[in-house]
C-alpha cells in the first residue's frame, strides 16, 4: 500500500481519487470543496486540513488543479509541495496548464530534490470514472518509472512524451486537433440534416471511410450512432466548453511563443468563445452542433 496525497478532488481529481482507492492505496486528500471532501471521505480517503498536511509523508503526492497559477501556488509557494513533501516523495502534476509553468515546477522540484513529472490526462469524466485515462507525460526517464504504477491505477494509457512540459505540449496539440475535429464533424452532420441525409446512414458510411475520426465514432455529436455519447443526454458535459476553450486558449498563447501557425486552431478558440459567450460554458463541447444550426439560445 502506498500512500498518496491528492490535491484537487473536481470533476476529475474526486474520480480519480476514488481508483486509487479501489487499487488499496491510502489516500490523504485536499480541496477547498466541502462536497469534493466529502465524497473522498465517503469514498475512504482521509480527509486534509491543508495541502501541507497531505502531502507530509507521503509517498506520492497527485494534484488536479485548474490552472498554471494554482500549480505553481501549490507547489512553489512559500508553504507549498516543495517545502512539505517527504525526502524522495515522487510528485505528478495532472492539471493541464502551460507549458512556462509546468518547466517552472520542474525546475524548481529538480533543485529541491524531487522527481517530478507533468502529466496531463485525455478521456474526460467518463475516463475518470472508469480508469481509462490518457496520460501525456514530460519528465526524466527516473521520474516516469516511478509515477508509472500509480498512473496504470487511473488509465490504461501512460505515454511518456519527452521532457519537461512534453505532457502538456501533448496535451494542447491532441485537443486542438479534436476541436478542429469535432467541429468538421458537426458541420457534415448539419449539412446532412439540410439535405435530407438521415444520421445513421452518415454514420454508417463516415465511420467506415475517409471521415472516420474519434469525434465520429466515440463521441458523436447526434443522437443514436454512438449510444455512450453526450449528445444522447441532450450534451450534458463529459467534457465542458470552457474546459475546451481554456485548452484552445493555451495551444493558441503555444503557438504565438512558438511562431506556429494554426489558423483552424484560431478558429476554433474563436468558436468556443463565442459558444461561451453565450452562456454555455458547461454545454459539453460536442454541443456546439447547436449553435451551427442556429438553435442555441443565449443563457442571461
Amino acid at each position: 500500500m502506498t500512500t498518496i496525497a491528492f490535491i484537487g478532488l473536481g470533476n476529475m481529481g474526486g474520480p480519480m481519487a476514488r481508483n486509487l482507492l479501489k487499487a488499496e492505496h491510502a489516500v490523504r486528500a485536499f480541496d477547498l470543496s466541502k462536497p469534493a471532501t466529502d465524497a473522498a471521505k465517503a469514498a475512504g480517503a482521509t480527509i486534509a486540513a491543508s495541502a501541507r498536511e497531505a502531502v507530509q509523508g507521503a509517498e506520492v503526492v497527485v494534484s488536479m488543479l485548474p490552472a498554471g497559477a494554482h500549480v505553481r501556488a501549490v507547489y512553489l509557494g512559500p508553504d507549498g509541495v516543495l517545502v512539505n513533501a517527504a525526502k524522495g516523495a515522487v510528485l505528478i502534476d495532472c492539471s493541464t496548464i502551460d507549458v512556462e509553468s509546468a518547466k517552472a515546477v520542474h525546475e524548481a522540484s529538480a533543485k529541491a530534490g524531487y522527481d517530478f513529472l507533468d502529466a496531463p490526462v485525455s478521456g474526460g469524466v467518463g475516463g475518470a470514472e472508469g480508469a481509462t485515462l490518457t496520460f501525456m507525460c514530460g519528465g526524466t526517464e527516473k521520474a516516469f518509472a516511478r509515477a508509472k504504477p500509480v498512473l496504470d491505477k487511473m488509465g490504461k494509457r501512460v505515454v511518456l512524451a519527452g521532457g519537461p512540459g512534453m505532457g502538456q505540449a501533448a496535451k494542447i496539440c491532441n485537443n486542438m486537433a479534436l476541436a478542429i475535429s469535432m467541429i468538421g464533424t458537426c458541420e457534415a452532420f448539419v449539412l446532412a440534416e439540410k439535405l435530407g441525409l438521415a444520421h445513421d446512414k452518415l454514420f454508417e458510411i463516415a465511420s467506415t471511410s475517409s471521415a472516420q475520426c474519434w469525434s465520429l465514432t466515440t463521441y458523436c455529436p447526434v443522437p443514436g450512432p454512438v449510444p455512450t455519447s453526450p449528445a444522447n443526454r441532450d450534451y450534458k458535459a463529459g467534457f465542458t466548453v470552457a474546459m475546451m476553450l481554456k485548452d484552445l486558449k493555451l495551444a493558441q498563447n503555444a503557438a504565438m511563443a512558438a511562431g506556429a501557425a494554426t489558423p483552424l486552431g484560431g478558429a476554433a478558440a474563436q468558436m468556443y468563445a463565442l459558444l461561451a459567450a453565450r452562456g454555455h460554458e458547461g454545454l459539453d463541447f460536442s454541443g456546439i452542433i447547436k449553435m451551427i444550426r442556429g438553435d442555441l439560445a443565449t443563457h442571461a
